[in-house]
């Protein structure tokens, strides 16, 4: 049943990476108005009459998610059934579910709100950035179910620290995150026609914030890299590390490698909606990644 378990996570996990990746095509492709000012129902319907393909994606979003939490509620249960009280995959899991329902609600606001298609104002940016949280936090508390599900060994209490540097790097992705998320919607609503008219409209005083934001997020991504490149540095020179911390540790550098070389190729090529989606799911990996170190680090 444990070993069920486990693998339960893993996939739930990947699964919950595809819905973000879905979302964020949702957004890419302007279907978040798909289905009008209605939720939960679709353009106040409950079977689609003749939908258009707007209305299939954001419906399709919408269906995937639902799923989601009906997933994530089972995850709970058998959490429940297999480990005893105060277990780490017990408090993890139940932490998916509340954020998953959080997930939701946020879903909810953003089309009732009007935070979507083209709609251009500050708000919306406030509102996707808070959204992609609550997404980087529901990945990380369903990555830490599937890794506390296997019994692992405990550090003494003396040596459960977890470095400076981790934890700045990880707020440093969130808002990394926040900000990337938002200046791929102003790749979206205010798109160049050429490289050099994206650059005139980065540093342009009449340029809408969301594009001059693009001159911000890769030195805001930046700082978390550098500390996380310093801190598996360090691990790696260290001696006899946990085979943990290795694998994590060379993850990780090839993970931050991959998202400076995807982000330089948004800049160039335009921001592709491929390339976004790309890109998002690579900071994904990553958080998750840090995350998952952050945890064997700690060791409890």
């Amino acid at each position: 049943m444990q070993s069920r378990f486990i693998r339960y996570s893993w996939f739930l996990l990947i699964y919950n990476l595809a819905v973000v990746a879905w979302g964020a095509y949702v957004r890419a492709s302007g279907s978040g108005a798909g289905c009008g000012n209605h939720w939960p129902l679709c353009n106040g319907e409950v079977i689609l009459q003749s939908p258009q393909i707007k209305t299939i994606i954001e419906f399709t979003h919408r269906l995937t998610s639902g799923l989601d939490g009906l997933l994530v509620i089972a995850l709970v249960y058998f959490a429940y059934r297999i480990y005893p009280a105060g277990h780490l995959a017990r408090k993890f899991a139940a932490w998916s579910l509340g954020l998953v329902i959080s997930e939701g609600l946020f879903g909810a606001a953003i089309v009732k709100l009007g935070h979507v298609a083209t709609n251009a104002s500050t708000a919306r940016g406030y509102t996707l950035g808070l959204h992609l949280c609550n997404t980087m936090f529901l990945l990380a508390a369903l990555a830490l179910t599937a890794w506390y599900a296997i019994d692992r060994p405990a550090k003494p209490v003396s040596e459960r620290k977890i470095s400076w540097m981790l934890i700045v790097a990880a707020i440093g992705i969130l808002i990394a995150g926040a900000t990337g998320a938002i200046t791929a919607l102003g790749d979206t609503l205010f798109k160049a026609a050429t490289f050099a008219e994206g650059m005139k409209q980065d540093f342009s005083e009449f340029s809408h914030p969301f594009v001059r934001l693009r001159v911000f997020h890769p030195a805001l991504a930046l700082i978390p890299a550098v500390l996380i490149a310093m801190f598996c540095g360090s691990v790696l020179a260290a001696q006899n590390p946990s085979a943990n911390l290795k694998k994590l540790s060379y993850t990780l550098i090839g993970l931050v490698a991959l998202q400076v070389m995807m982000g330089a190729l948004n800049l160039v090529l335009l921001a592709p909606v491929p390339l976004q989606i790309l890109h998002l799911l690579g900071a994904d990996l990553l958080w998750i990644t840090l995350v998952l170190l952050m945890a064997e680090q700690r060791g409890l």
